[in-house]
């Protein structure tokens, strides 16, 4: 066999090989890593278990340095925000920014961030006033290092909304507006997404009467609520098209919305709360993700990044139920099966062809060269 032909066929087996794995990545999934435990495991042992199963991407709630140094040259894409309380000074201060983006992004070559969240879940409270300067501070830190690829934005939760059903009379509360429409302004001109977090367990919860637990949990197989031409089959969805008609009624329909944070507790509120509900909404979610549907009707050709809560049970968090929205126990031993199931139609679909046709090809090669 002639060197061109080790070569190509090298090439061929290098190719399918990143094909198959690729083929097993979520690429609109990722997971957060909470940090209020006193048990959880090392650093290198928790990206080992994000690689394991298969997500695109993790999201810190604050810079772990040891975490971070895992992180690098996992491919995994980082969501990563300075602390609540930093947030004044960031918005005050830019070399305190800019020390920020040096101390915790700039060394660390080659790990994927892709998100700075500037605060989670603080546009209501004082501190909400400061993040659109915070944002635009280290977004300029971020330029001034070179890095300016990555994306600046704030997580906000439902609370935000004055209205969500039917989705489309989805509105801002009065109080927040101008401060939401701020940001989305930063947001429309970087070409980057507004995160929220969406707990449809907490409407079910709070109001089971109302809210179908088929509805809540992805397991409804006709429309439960119809909204124009809009229709909708669980309240995740919903959600996501209600802050979709809000962002309109600000003239900013075209910022995306990912999810920061997602999940389902096994425990602590009986009977909303168990494994079997948790498996359900999680599952369904996760297959929504990774199949043909990954938008929204209101925006069905936008796939939504998001972002599982979480990956490890906090012991350190107030209350059962808080405690309890881990896909693991800190052991590593899972809570539950989620991430042991075949969803994805998306990469069968997606790379079954090309991983059989390179198959043929060098099937091919070897048989007249070796």
């Amino acid at each position: 066999m002639s060197n061109s032909t080790v070569f190509l066929v090298i090439t061929l087996l290098f190719i399918l090989a990143r094909l198959t794995a690729a083929r097993n990545m979520n690429p609109f999934v990722g997971v957060c890593d909470g940090r209020n435990g006193d048990n959880l495991p090392s650093p290198a042992q928790i990206v080992s278990l994000y690689k394991k199963i298969n997500v695109a991407g993790i999201r810190l709630y604050e810079p772990v340095p040891d975490l971070i140094v895992s992180l690098q040259g996992t491919g995994l894409l980082v969501a990563i925000g300075p602390k609540n309380e930093e947030i004044k000074t960031l918005a005050e201060h830019y070399e305190f920014a800019l020390n920020w983006v040096k101390t915790f992004i700039a060394p660390y070559k080659n790990v994927a961030f892709n998100w700075i969240t500037v605060g989670n879940e603080v546009i209501e409270g004082e501190i909400g006033r400061y993040v659109p300067q915070a944002m635009k501070n280290i977004k300029a830190a971020l330029t001034e290092i070179g890095n300016s690829k990555i994306h600046v934005t704030t997580v906000i939760s439902t609370a935000a909304l004055a209205n969500s059903y039917p989705p489309s009379a989805g509105v801002f509360k009065p109080a927040i507006t101008e401060l939401i429409t701020e940001i989305v302004s930063i947001l429309s001109s970087t070409d980057s997404p507004l995160m929220v977090n969406v707990y449809p367990y907490f409407a079910y919860a709070s109001d089971p009467t109302q809210v179908s637990l088929e509805y809540a949990t992805f397991r409804s197989t006709s429309p439960v609520v119809t909204d124009g031409k809009y229709q909708y089959t669980n309240i995740f969805d919903a959600t996501l098209d209600a802050f979709n008609a809000a962002l309109e009624k600000i003239n900013h329909g075209s910022v995306k919305v990912y999810v920061a944070e997602t999940g389902w507790p096994t425990r602590g509120n009986v009977p909303y709360t168990s494994v079997e509900n948790a498996r359900a909404y999680n599952q369904g979610l996760l297959k929504k993700l990774t199949t043909g549907h990954k938008g929204t009707p209101r925006r069905p050709n936008v796939p939504v990044m998001t972002f599982f809560f979480e990956m490890f049970n906090e012991d350190l968090k107030e209350g059962e139920v808080e405690k309890s929205f881990g896909f693991f126990n800190p052991d590593m031993a899972p809570v539950y099966d989620m991430w042991n199931i075949n969803v994805s139609s998306y990469d069968k679909e997606g790379y079954s062809w090309v991983i059989w046709t390179m198959l043929i090809i060098t099937s091919l090669f070897l048989f007249y060269f070796i």
